[in-house]
């Protein structure tokens, strides 16, 4: 009879398996996908049946920065169908409903990515996913409070005193939810370069190198995302950009992967 094979060694450099990790078919990861998707679809829909209940106070709240902007004589919005406000009203509760639910969305896109992650990952993804939360909310607030009781009277002025606005209340909600979602986004850079640093696609080294380069397209980007061509604005959008930028390049700083160490030259160890 031939002698059992003997199993041969693990290799030295092989990469640990993720800890707790649940190894489990396609079918079972697509039901597990199936599962975190109905219950993030749930948590949207009660978002929405609790914001939909004061969607007209809600509403009425986020156009205050454009209603001041306009003639106290002019202070109200128009609709042109009966189907309009209805429509507006419908969609505050769609995006309100998805801004009160966004936690929980992360929470259960969380569970779902887990049981494949290392410890280390683990550690470092939960304060990413609070973070990036915490600043698309930052993100918001500022606009509203901050950028759009200036932008609106600006954007006023530059048609004229003898010129009437006649806004609509679809136009206007379009208008100030992508404003909100623009400085969201931006507010989303450090965890964004944070995040390219961690698995390598950028350095710290690099962007700084390339910071002039940087400075120069975030004012671009801002002169063109800026409803107005005022410098005040422009600074309003330009300058948290710029600041991001350089907490990203500090985030990178820790978080970058670091360099192996070279190995020493053949000659070096006689």
């Amino acid at each position: 009879m031939s002698e059992p094979v003997a199993q041969l060694p693990e290799p030295e450099g092989a990469p640990p398996e993720p800890e707790g990790e649940v190894r489990a078919t396609f079918f079972e990861h697509l039901q597990e996908l199936r599962k975190r998707l109905v219950r993030a679809l749930l948590g949207i829909a009660i978002g929405m049946a609790l914001v939909g209940y004061w969607a007209d106070d809600l509403y009425r709240w986020l156009m205050r920065p454009v209603i001041r902007s306009l003639p106290e004589s002019q202070q109200h919005l128009n609709y042109t169908s009966y189907l309009e406000p209805f429509m507006v009203y419908l969609k505050v509760a769609l995006y309100g409903g998805v801004f009160v639910a966004a936690p929980w969305v992360l929470w259960q896109l969380w569970l779902f990515v887990a049981p494949g992650l290392y410890k280390r990952e683990k550690k470092v993804v939960i304060p990413f996913l609070a973070f990036g939360t915490a600043l698309f909310y930052a993100g918001a607030a500022f606009c509203y409070f901050l950028v759009m009781p200036y932008a609106f009277p600006a954007l006023n002025a530059i048609a004229g005193a003898d010129m009437v606005p006649i806004l609509t209340m679809k136009e206007q909600l379009t208008l100030s939810l992508a404003m909100m979602l623009g400085f969201g986004v931006i507010f989303e850079v450090p965890v964004i370069i944070g995040f390219l640093s961690m698995v390598g696609l950028v350095s710290a080294d690099f962007l700084a190198r390339y910071r002039r380069v940087a400075i120069i397209a975030n004012v671009a980007l801002a002169a063109i995302i800026t409803p107005t061509g005022d410098p005040f604005n422009l600074a309003l959008m330009a300058v948290p950009m710029i600041v991001f930028y350089e907490i990203g390049v500090l985030l990178a700083r820790v978080l970058g992967k670091k360099k192996a160490p070279e190995p020493e030259a053949a000659g070096g160890q006689a």
